[in-house]
């Protein structure tokens, strides 16, 4: 029995990404072939390394945060006690820092209509927002959230997040862009794949322990992300976070993703989802 949704299967025994096998923790090694005594003598080749097979993951709850229903979240970070929040829609988009605790948001700038935000990002004193359709990215200081630029890129924008050194970001596909944060020059791209295949629609992002995490549109999926080559190194399967008997009527998908770095918590959200959840990932 398996549900299939945008590419990912969870299966009864495990999860399945493209129609590979992801790996559980607690699985043994898998039992070898009876082998056959060699008949010459000579050398076998050297085998090909092996694929990353992915962990699969599960979560547990630690506890969860108000949020505000309206706020349709397109980029999520913790930022010296509060988040920072980018929200979408054209007419409704914002750079807003909230309070952890209440939800209450403490300081908030609206985007122009004609924008629709999207991802978001802190790198040094300035925050880096993305538009979904306009090629076109702003920039603010931190303390102030007063505009202070505007970047280009090529594409469509929908996650950003930063190892410290470039910007990444996310255009729907399989892949990411790294970016010089001083030219907004494209330094490299990685493409995204399990064992090979691509995986698309990566969304929100957020660098954590020097994986990319990121949403997958329109599932309950996370991925984990090597940045060195694209290669995904875990899935975590979120489904249930907030069952739909308890949603907000205008509640969207499973998109936000924060981490707070001194405490190691991560946070996780949706669009116009009315908590944010501490969560704790479990192999499984």
């Amino acid at each position: 029995m398996s549900v299939r949704t945008a590419g990912l299967v969870l299966l009864a025994g495990g999860v399945v990404l493209g129609g590979l096998a992801v790996r559980q923790a607690r699985s043994g090694p898998p039992v070898a072939a009876p082998t056959t005594a060699a008949v010459t003598a000579t050398p076998a080749p050297t085998p090909a390394p092996k694929p990353k097979v992915p962990v699969a993951y599960t979560y547990e709850v630690v506890t969860s945060y108000a949020h505000d229903p309206q706020a349709f979240t397109q980029g999520l970070i913790w930022q010296d006690g509060a988040f920072l929040e980018s929200t979408g829609l054209n007419g409704q988009s914002t750079l807003r820092r909230v309070e952890a605790a209440t939800g209450k948001v403490l300081q908030s700038v609206p985007v122009e209509a004609e924008y629709f935000a999207e991802g978001m990002t802190v790198l040094g004193p300035r925050v880096y927002q993305l538009t979904w359709q306009h090629q076109k990215g702003f920039i603010y200081d931190l303390a102030t959230f007063q505009r202070v630029g505007e970047f280009r890129y090529a594409g469509e924008g929908w996650g950003l997040t930063t190892d410290g050194k470039s910007l990444i970001l996310s255009d729907g596909s399989a892949q990411l862009r790294f970016l010089d944060p001083q030219t907004f020059a494209v330094q490299r791209t990685v493409s995204v794949s399990v064992n090979g295949r691509p995986v698309d629609k990566l969304n929100e992002l957020e660098f954590i322990k020097g994986e990319i995490f990121a949403n997958v549109w329109m599932t309950d999926f996370v991925v984990r992300i090597d940045p060195a080559d694209g290669s995904v190194t875990g899935i975590v399967d979120l489904s249930g976070l907030l069952p739909v008997v308890a949603r907000p009527p205008e509640a969207d998908v499973l998109n936000g993703i924060a981490y707070d770095a001194e405490k190691d918590r991560i946070f996780v959200t949706g669009k116009k989802w009315d908590r944010v959840f501490e969560i704790r990932l479990k192999a499984k």
